[in-house]
């Protein structure tokens, strides 16, 4: 009787922890990795030749939107993540998560990214959303922080002002209550409307409740321009204050008038760490970001929600003032193109240059417009990062790297949707541009920041490393061909190279193609 169910042979293990590669086999018996070592071929059920291939750990997406995109529940699947070789994704960040919702109206927090008919919500609290997902039976492991947004939202609704000492005590109950059921932390979304007006003692206090179950508190900052060096110092203070572990959230300077700002971030950061702060930070591999296009309108245009940001913009005169500061932050607009909107499909892939050309009007008149045309609800691609500074993120050893984007399907075309190659792509791109073509990183560099390094950081326990009695995420991939396919003009195509993929030891990859197995697990924190 063999004894093991599994056995990937002749191939070069990468384990996840940093060391160098070596030579061995790797045996796995249910949902379990039994041994890394020679092992014979008669000792397994099923043998999958490696020759040739690198074996690593499943790898980590610790930057993850699925859930708030919603394709978590409408594509549960999730086959853009599996053909990069991910096997776990964390959700709930940038300040937005599915749960716990105070009210239904909660749920409005994700609708700057989607439609938010799409789904039935029928749950409230953590750990209703987590059993919720398990029936989903998902394509892969899935953990969530709490959002910051979320909870400040669920209790003021519409309000923007300072919360009430016991609204504070409401919503530190509620985070208390989620990290108990599972959540892996707290996340912030700063620079969004309804979170910029929350001070930093209201973060501090929230972040020192994460600090105390030994979670991980991950922020978009509150500017990632012009003061971007007043975010990331406030970021520390609030790391330093509350004791919890940082992980700042694409990390990014954006505009080229700013770039300069990014080295001085990262030597904020490094100054942290140096005085004992506990942190980290993450980037994608790509000078495109992603995100709503009222982002990039000056604080007091947003200030107090979409409803004041729309009146605000058909008001001519302070129309007039939005567009002249506008104009003073010098954006390369020719480099900003529409990705989705609820309104007009024909904006789709066009650059705000075009759209202002063909509408006669100035550039910012026509980012108005499209604003009010689309009440918000437009997501742009913006080339306005720089590849010395990606390069920077990337090779930094205390980054992770991570896809800041969304599983699909290739179904999801039909949208007439341009959504970033990110969501196809992002890590098969970090190892054919970064490790393979460019030489920045080493393999063993490359793939700890994709599974070890963000395993540790979020106690992902058994996940990340390949070792004895660690669960059976293991991806087989072919060093010399593992690349994106995906672009921006045609961002649905699988990305190559992965040509097995284990998930808790179910073959969801098999000879490159999905097996259509749904082998993920929802994950719990201290599990």
């Amino acid at each position: 009787m063999p004894a093991y169910d599994l056995l990937i042979k002749n191939g070069t293990v990468i384990d996840g922890t940093g060391r160098k590669r070596f030579q061995a086999d790797v045996a796995i018996y249910e949902d379990k990795i039994a041994k890394v070592a020679v092992i014979p071929d008669t000792a397994a059920r099923t043998v999958i030749d490696a020759s040739g291939k690198f074996v690593s750990p499943g790898f980590i997406d610790i930057l993850n939107h699925s859930d708030t995109y919603l394709t978590l529940l409408t594509m549960p699947v999730q086959e853009s993540l599996l053909y990069q070789g991910i096997t776990t994704a964390i959700g709930g960040n940038c300040g937005s998560s599915l749960a716990p919702l105070v009210s239904g109206a909660v749920i409005k927090t994700i609708q700057k990214w989607t439609s938010v008919q799409a789904v039935n919500v029928n749950w409230q609290t953590f750990s209703e959303y987590l059993e919720t997902l398990e029936k989903s039976r998902l394509g892969v492991n899935f953990g969530s922080l709490v959002g910051h947004a979320t909870l400040r939202r669920g209790l003021l609704k519409e309000e923007f002002r300072p919360l009430r000492q016991s609204e504070f005590d409401d919503m530190s109950f509620l985070l208390e209550a989620a990290m108990d059921e599972g959540a892996f932390g707290l996340s912030t979304g700063l620079s969004y409307s309804h979170a910029k007006i929350a001070p930093t003692e209201e973060i501090t206090d929230l972040a020192a409740i994460v600090a105390r179950h030994g979670g991980v508190y991950a922020t978009h900052v509150r500017a990632e321009s012009d003061e971007l060096l007043d975010a990331i110092t406030e970021t520390v203070k609030i790391a330093h204050d509350s004791g919890v572990s940082l992980e700042v959230s694409h990390l990014k300077a954006m505009g080229r008038k700013y770039w300069g700002n990014f080295e001085g971030a990262i030597a904020l950061l490094e100054d942290a760490r140096d005085a004992g702060i506990d942190l980290n930070f993450d980037v994608h591999p790509y000078t495109v970001t992603g995100s709503v296009l009222y982002i990039l309108l000056p604080d007091w245009v947003v200030e107090g929600g979409r409803r004041r940001m729309l009146e605000r913009l058909k008001n001519p005169e302070t129309a007039a003032k939005a567009k002249e500061d506008l104009d003073a932050l010098g954006f390369d607009y020719d480099h900003i193109m529409i990705g989705s909107t609820h309104a007009d499909r024909t904006f789709v892939g066009k650059t705000m240059v075009e759209i202002a050309t063909r509408q006669g009007v100035s550039v910012t008149e026509a980012i108005i417009r499209l604003l009010i045309a689309t009440e918000g609800h437009v997501i742009t691609l913006s080339d306005v990062l720089s590849e010395d500074n990606v390069k920077l993120g990337v090779t930094h050893p205390a980054s992770f790297v991570v896809s800041d984007g969304q599983g699909y399907t290739l179904m999801h075309r039909q949208s007439g949707e341009l959504v970033h190659p990110r969501c196809f792509g992002a890590f098969p791109r970090l190892m054919a541009e970064y490790v393979r073509r460019q030489h920045l990183l080493d393999w063993e560099e490359a793939i700890w920041k994709i599974t070890g390094g963000p395993a540790e950081k979020y106690h992902l326990a058994g996940r990340g490393t390949l070792e004895r009695g660690a669960w059976a995420d293991v991806v087989v991939f072919d060093p010399q061909t593992i690349a994106e396919r995906a672009t921006f003009t045609n961002p649905y195509q699988y990305a190559q190279g992965v040509e097995h993929l284990l998930i808790n030891g179910v073959s969801v990859i098999a000879q490159g193609e999905h097996t259509g197995a749904r082998a993920g697990r929802v994950l719990r924190r201290n599990e």
